[in-house]
């Protein structure tokens, strides 16, 4: 079955892509831990990527020459407000830059028009024996269709 709505959406500028917080996602006072928020980059990131056509299994599966894939390499994380049990969030993934084995991506966690979470992250293209690798040319071309407007590859 196809959800088209499944992965989020792909905005002028990025990626949306929404969320619930559930009790697995809470700690015992009902707000959300630190740690999920990671797990809710994690899966926005996934998704801005399958959405532009870049796939993690066909990165590894060694469609693009060697078996890649990535792996964050830093994140910075600023929490400004609680999210809580039931809330509906929005993660918003964008590109700040890409060159050779680095992607940078600012990510947002919105509830409403309220900024809660912000990060930068860092993630790196890596082999299957973990080395950096410059990203092919056909992923860097998709990355770069879905960059902002004024988005420049440094």
């Amino acid at each position: 079955m196809h959800w088209p709505d499944l992965s989020g959406r792909l905005e002028d500028g990025g990626h949306v892509l929404p969320v619930r917080v559930y009790y697995e996602d809470t700690d015992f006072t009902g707000i959300v831990y630190h740690g999920a928020y990671v797990r809710f980059f994690e899966r926005a990131r996934s998704d801005f990527l399958r959405l532009i056509g870049i796939h993690h299994k066909a990165l590894a599966d060694g469609r693009y020459g060697a078996q890649l894939a990535f792996a964050v390499r830093g994140m910075t994380i600023d929490f400004q407000k609680p999210a809580r049990i039931d809330d509906t969030l929005e993660i918003h993934t964008s590109l700040s830059e890409y060159r050779g084995a680095r992607i940078k991506l600012d990510q947002l966690a919105y509830r409403g028009e309220e900024l809660l979470v912000s990060a930068a992250v860092t993630v790196a293209v890596i082999t299957s024996e973990g080395r950096p690798t410059r990203l092919p040319v056909s992923l860097s071309e998709k990355l770069a269709a879905h960059a902002p407007s004024d988005f420049s590859v440094e």
